[in-house]
């Protein structure tokens, strides 16, 4: 089995003449202490941080960095100036009250972000490739655009489809232009496979939004092929763990990110146990974080993995407590004639949208249930991450 893009990804960016554990904590110790002595330096918010250790294990002496952190000082967490920042991320929404989180991004943070998905998007994107991109396009530097990038790098075409087309619009495109690959969320994808059908497609990469084991089964039926699940968030750059051809986990950003699980109390978990996801950003240039609480949970994959890479790999990612929708995700998408569902809460009364493609009975629910079958005009009941709706 041919090892993972990552470690030639590694190589190259750090100028590492092989990948090993020992390589890698070194790398990440001396990456770490750069980052604390340039906080040092800046007295910004880590300014009480030591100005270097001496073991990578001493990290986690250090205080957490939490979302309220993130949101509440972003001038003294920025360690450039505002001149060179080319991206700015913000979860700020219509009903966002309070502090918003703003990550800020240098042309350097972007460039690695690309050099990474062009290792992960390169075990399934080849020379000559047409991928349909269905993640948003956002303007400059944002995800649809980095992603189009990293495929013109690997000498492929991008389809720059975005995440708002309806199914019509897809199986138009689809038919025209004959992708082989996908670029987008789970729900997503599965929709579209049993809406417009298989066509041309023969693989896909998954990322932005949980894929339960329904989803991942009935994507994988229908393309007759693995997915190749991605993780990231934008307080990492967007690009954190990229997929592999064993299929066994996704292999970490180390040189980028390192990773730490803890419990509930902020004790350290060893590797194969499941906690929340702690990461410490030593590639990122203009917004560093040292021991982030993401609110994500998931474990790190004891051993090498199957394809002789010793790069850290992350199981299935989910945020804490699990998704309200789990549970109905699995029993609705394992419905092959299931296409795409919305839920929400009105008083106290489950509502469900779903959208057929096929006949079919649901099972029992303690719901208020509307079912039609779906068309050509119809998009996504989601436009971004799946979540239970209040009030809608």
């Amino acid at each position: 089995m041919k090892k993972s893009r990552i470690d030639n990804y590694i190589m190259k960016t750090e100028a590492l003449p092989e990948i090993t554990r020992e390589s890698l904590d070194l790398l990440q110790l001396r990456k770490l202490n750069v980052i604390l002595k340039r906080e040092k330096a800046r007295g910004g918010f880590y300014k009480n941080l030591p100005e270097r250790l001496g073991r990578l294990a001493e990290l986690q002496t250090l205080p957490f960095t939490t979302e309220e952190d993130l949101a509440q000082n972003a001038p003294g967490l920025l360690l450039c100036s505002q001149a060179d920042i080319q991206r700015v991320l913000s979860d700020a929404t219509s009903g966002t009250t309070g502090a918003a989180k703003r990550v800020f991004y240098t042309e350097n943070d972007l460039e690695g972000t690309v050099e990474l998905f062009t290792a992960g998007l390169g075990e399934l994107v080849f020379p000559g490739s047409v991928t349909m991109i269905c993640f948003p396009f956002s303007g400059p530097n944002g995800l649809g655009e980095l992603i189009s990038e990293a495929i013109l790098r690997l000498g492929a075409r991008p389809l720059k489809l975005g995440a708002g087309l309806k199914y019509g619009e897809y199986a138009a495109v689809m038919d025209m232009e004959r992708p082989d690959t996908f670029v987008g969320m789970p729900v997503q994808l599965l929709s579209i496979l049993r809406v417009c059908g298989r066509g041309s497609l023969k693989r896909a990469l998954v990322s932005g939004d949980a894929c339960p084991a329904a989803v991942l089964c009935g994507c994988e039926e229908i393309l007759g092929t693995r997915l190749f699940p991605h993780y990231g968030s934008r307080e990492m750059a967007l690009g954190g763990a990229i997929c592999c051809p064993a299929h066994e986990g996704m292999h970490l950003r180390e040189n980028h990110v390192i990773a730490e699980i803890v419990d509930e109390m902020g004790h350290p978990l060893p590797a194969g146990e499941v906690g929340e996801l702690v990461i410490t950003t030593i590639g990122m240039e203009a917004m560093p974080l040292i021991r982030y609480r993401t609110g994500d949970y998931t474990r790190i994959l004891p051993g090498p993995c199957p394809c002789g890479s010793e790069v850290l790999r992350l199981d299935a990612v989910t945020r804490k407590g699990g998704s309200p929708l789990a549970a109905l995700d699995e029993m609705l998408f394992s419905l092959p004639f299931v296409a795409d569902y919305r839920a929400g809460i009105r008083g106290r009364k489950l509502q469900l949208t779903v959208l057929t493609c096929g006949e079919g009975k649901l099972p029992p629910l303690d719901a208020e249930i509307h079912v039609r079958p779906v068309s050509p005009a119809d998009t996504s009941l989601y436009a971004g991450k799946r979540t239970l709706l209040t009030g809608f």
